[in-house]
């Protein structure tokens, strides 16, 4: 089993009981969203790095994916477990369900997509026909289900290049493509664990329904009342992983 890495999303700038390791972020990449951090969960050793920065500063067309990826891979991770708020698309992703993603679909424009731009020399294509490692995302779902937290084990993840919400009438299309839940994260950060040989699974919590699945306007204070619902669970179900 290698050594186990937590991306944090929004609602997880910091994880009880991880300290920062590294007092640097830099990587040859520019600057990680912050320092990985170095910790026990389960009496497993685990690194953690918060994508939006700690606190919660970088916007999701902003982070720096190419070094996240790189710092936590120096740190010495094999697998990365990223954390994700999102939004429900289709009937079973409602608020408050938690979610292991099988497929995702990028929609996302301007961000630095690969390791291999040309700078090197060579030109390296990655097979990205399944996204997420199933090994990985087998032990998700049975982490939830020795918890007693049910937990959805597909979904199709649709990359929005925020930092806006989406339109009714793109949720419309997202729906029609097959997406059953939308984020802002989900690439080019699995393709880049890919290019890098890392084990790489999402654990999504869904927050609000997406634009035009409820009822009016999403608000704020509905997703921010959802994630602090989510992020008991969510630490449980990583204790849960852990362990395993």
């Amino acid at each position: 089993m290698g050594r186990l890495a937590i991306i944090g999303g929004s609602g997880f700038s910091a994880i009880a009981g991880l300290e920062v390791a590294s007092s640097s972020a830099e990587t040859p990449y520019g600057a990680a969203s912050a320092p990985v951090a170095r910790g026990t969960m389960a009496s497993r050793e685990v690194l953690f790095l918060p994508r939006h920065g700690s606190p919660h500063r970088i916007p999701p067309h902003r982070i720096n994916y190419r070094a996240n990826i790189w710092a936590l891979r120096e740190a010495g991770a094999e697998q990365i477990v990223a954390l994700a708020a999102v939004g429900g698309v289709t009937e079973p992703f409602a608020p408050g369900v938690l979610a292991v993603p099988h497929q995702i679909i990028d929609y996302t424009y301007d961000r630095t997509q690969t390791f291999y731009d040309g700078g090197e020399g060579e030109v390296v294509h990655v097979d990205f026909t399944r996204p997420y490692t199933d090994s990985l995302r087998d032990r998700l779902i049975e982490a939830g289900l020795r918890t007693g937290m049910p937990v959805v084990g597909h979904g199709v993840y649709g990359a929005t290049q925020g930092p806006r919400l989406e339109t009714a009438a793109e949720v419309r299309r997202l729906e029609r493509d097959g997406c059953d839940l939308v984020g802002m994260t989900g690439m080019p950060e699995a393709a880049l664990a890919r290019e890098l040989g890392l084990e790489y699974a999402a654990l999504a919590f869904v927050v609000n329904w997406a634009a035009g699945k409820g009822a009016g306007e999403i608000q704020m204070s509905e997703i921010e009342s959802n994630l602090k619902a989510c992020a008991a669970r969510v630490e449980r179900l990583l204790t849960a992983f852990a362990e395993a």
